[in-house]
């Protein structure tokens, strides 16, 4: 097996991108009927396209992004032939293989699902280990819904401020998450950095202590080797998934990194983006949390990280800033260097420049912020910019 100095785990799968067309949503609300009083009941799981439904009608009105479960394929082959869909390779793992490979960057990546979209889409000079022998096919369903868009049908009334996405999961590999002892045994003696995100699918808990158990014993012995541990957070199924991963790898991790959404869902408070005082008092809570060397939080209008020798990471927060705003520009017809490079020397974001010295007035070395650039367009994409950002951060991080 070929050897990199970048290593990806854990999971991926196989992405069903839908157009928006709010015609087809509203369509589907007086076909099943739904109501505003629908919208306000306590969410339920998803066991068919009504429920579906309502799911992705909470998260717009909300104007939120995240993800939820499906209980079968059927229900999203159902709900997808509404639209016009893209099937593309989904998961922070190969997203953030595809977007560093334009820069010259390969990797070495564990996958949990393999099938011929999946082949075609990888990088052909990347490796990677699948833990799952047989070809399959987990969905994720993914709604990018645009800012300044009505659905209106019923009685219900739904108006854009922000574009976002939501993911619908249906995800059985990622769920019970069969880890390759090949890929670790084999693939990883000359990584510089290894970035770990998965596990927040898994429901059964005691597979899950399984399972961390074992990862936990990895990321011991890539630390004794001088790998760095780079933790890209996500919207778990549930507390207990999320509270036993970090109970057994958060020891052995050097860098945990999350978006916006996921750092209010952690301190449980709405917190103002552009108000320096705020977001430093929530990165120092996540650090002393979780008893992290250092925090990476990004959000759309600045990357910050807080930590031990924060300011050493300047040209990693560029790179993920920088790539996540190239793939935001561009989407998938991102396919040349000189897109990121123009993307590199947009100017700064006036509200995101305002925000970031403020933040370096409060928390002085313990922090450093860089700004978003200001982007013209107009028709952007809102998919897998977390992943595109851990794209643009690990290739600086492998050089330091």
């Amino acid at each position: 097996m070929q050897q990199h100095k970048i290593g990806l785990g854990l999971g991926n799968n196989t992405d069903f991108e839908l157009a928006w067309n709010p015609e087809a949503l509203e369509q589907c609300i007086r076909e099943y009927d739904v109501h505003e009083k629908d919208l306000k009941e306590e969410r339920r799981p998803i066991l068919n396209e009504k429920d579906l439904l309502i799911n992705v009608l909470r998260f717009i009105k909300s104007e939120i992004g995240g993800e939820c479960i499906l209980e079968d394929t059927e229900t999203a082959l159902q709900f997808s032939k509404r639209f016009d869909y893209e099937i593309t390779i989904g998961g922070t793992c190969p997203r953030s293989a595809i977007a560093m490979r334009k820069l010259g960057y390969t990797s070495c990546m564990h996958l949990v699902t393999m099938n011929e979209h999946i082949k075609k889409l990888l990088p052909p000079d990347c490796s990677y280990v699948c833990s799952n022998k047989d070809e399959s096919f987990d969905i994720h369903l993914i709604i990018q819904y645009p800012a300044d868009a009505d659905i209106i049908a019923n009685d219900i009334r739904i108006h854009t401020v922000r574009a976002n996405r939501i993911i619908i999961d249906d995800d059985y590999n990622n769920s019970i998450m069969n880890l390759s002892e090949d890929f670790f045994d084999n693939c990883l003696s000359q990584a510089r950095v290894f970035l770990l995100s998965g596990f927040n699918v898994m429901q059964d808990h005691e597979l899950l202590k399984k399972r961390l158990s074992y990862m936990k014993g990895q990321l011991i012995k890539l630390k004794k080797q001088g790998t760095t541990i780079y933790y890209e957070d996500a919207c778990f199924a549930d507390e207990t998934s999320n509270r036993l991963c970090k109970e057994y790898l958060f020891e052995h991790i050097d860098i945990f990194s999350l978006n916006e959404d996921e750092m209010k869902d952690y301190l449980q408070q709405d917190i103002d983006l552009l108000d320096a005082s705020q977001v430093a008092a929530a990165a120092k809570t996540l650090k002393e949390r979780f008893a992290i060397p250092l925090v990476v939080i990004h959000s759309k209008y600045w990357a910050l990280a807080y930590g031990e020798h924060a300011k050493d990471y300047a040209a990693c927060l560029k790179g993920g800033i920088t790539m996540a705003t190239t793939r935001f520009r561009f989407g998938d017809s991102f396919n040349e260097p000189a897109q990121y490079e123009e993307t590199y020397a947009l100017p700064d974001d006036e509200a995101g420049k305002k925000f970031a010295d403020a933040f370096a007035s409060i928390v002085g070395d313990r922090g450093c912020c860089i700004p978003s650039v200001m982007v013209e367009e107009q028709n952007v994409t809102t998919i897998g910019l977390g992943d595109a950002f851990v794209g643009g951060f690990i290739p600086q991080l492998s050089e330091m």
